[in-house]
């Protein structure tokens, strides 16, 4: 019975002891990949679990995380560091990479740093399918991004960078999917070309800079040229307009005044004749006043000898401008 009883014992011990050492906890977001003699048994996913510990084990994943270290000179680097994980993380990841030598279309090197975003969505097929995740997908986007720069130039490698994004996370999610890992995005931090290149481009920027500056005060100038020019021609044209409405205004001044002289002129006519009764003459009237007029007009000049001629001598060539009319019309009768 003691025999027996200190089997049980141990048989129960060894239960418990198996018990705690095949106890497992996985973590929210986390999973664990367990083998049975060396083939893949099942997935376990977060809460606790109890596996055979000595058939059963869990099979580890590189992960490899950048560290920045500080060299003596000062400069700064990323280094990368490789272990082995029990547990492998279903969270999108991002990994840095350091800065890649790239040479453009154009044959110009520049330096791309870039970040991939990541989260692995089959983690049988993120252990098994593929020895070393992070080294394949580093690899995988250094010869893509190589690839999609070499067709660019510089300039268009400046300024397309969510288009090299766009081609770049293309390619890597056809090519990560059969490794159970899905590429959300992928980022281009820098790009630095070389001293010379930067140079270069300074100087070009400063002439274009000139160029345009130069391309500007020459249209100013343009632009003042034209507006100065109109500016004098319609001044020549309201200055012209002006003078004509003048001189309208004048002569339509000078036709009124005149046809008022007439009116006032007809009025006394018409005001002496009803005076006399129609017996008076009021146009000679009008012609004595006109020829009194005239002589003070005469005698206020400088001249040494003035000669008169009578009132009524104006009635004597009338006299002899009748007599010719009435010969003339006698001797035209037949």
């Amino acid at each position: 019975m003691f025999a027996t009883l200190v089997v049980v014992v141990a048989v129960a011990i060894i239960m418990v002891v198996l018990f705690l050492v095949g106890l497992r906890q996985v973590n929210q977001a986390q999973v664990m990949v367990i083998e049975r003699l060396g083939k893949y048994r099942r997935t376990l996913g977060p809460g606790l679990h109890v596996i055979w510990p000595v058939i059963d084990k869990a099979r580890p994943i590189g992960w490899r995380k950048m560290l920045e270290t500080v060299t003596p000179q000062g400069e700064k680097l990323m280094r990368a560091v490789e272990y082995p994980l029990l547990r492998v993380d279903m969270r999108e990841q991002v990994y840095d990479f350091p800065r890649q030598n790239v040479i453009t279309k154009d044959n110009v090197a520049i330096q791309i740093n870039a970040l991939l975003y990541f989260q692995i969505f089959e983690p049988s097929r993120a252990v098994y399918a593929i020895s070393n995740l992070h080294e394949a997908i580093e690899k995988l986007t250094q010869t893509t991004l190589r690839n999609v720069v070499g067709e660019m130039d510089l300039d268009a490698t400046l300024s397309s960078r969510d288009s090299i994004n766009m081609k770049l996370r293309a390619i890597l999610e056809e090519a990560a999917d059969k490794w159970g890992v899905k590429v959300n995005r992928v980022e281009l931090q820098d790009i630095s070309p070389s001293a010379e290149i930067r140079e270069a481009m300074e100087k070009q920027m400063r002439a274009e800079r000139d160029r345009r500056a130069a391309i500007l005060e020459a249209e100013g100038q343009k632009t003042s040229s034209v507006l100065k020019a109109e500016g004098a021609r319609d001044a020549a044209i309201a200055e012209a307009e002006g003078a004509k409405n003048a001189e309208v205004l004048r002569a339509e001044g000078e036709a009124q005044a005149t046809l008022q002289k007439a009116k006032a002129n007809a009025e006394a006519l018409r005001m002496l004749a009803d005076a006399t009764d129609g017996h008076g003459n009021p146009s000679g009237f009008q012609i004595a006043l006109r020829y009194i007029d005239a002589l003070k007009e005469i005698t206020a000049g400088k001249a040494d000898k003035i000669v008169y001629m009578p009132y009524e001598a104006s009635g004597v060539l009338a006299s002899l401008g009748a007599i010719k009319e009435v010969f003339t019309d006698q001797k035209h009768q037949p």
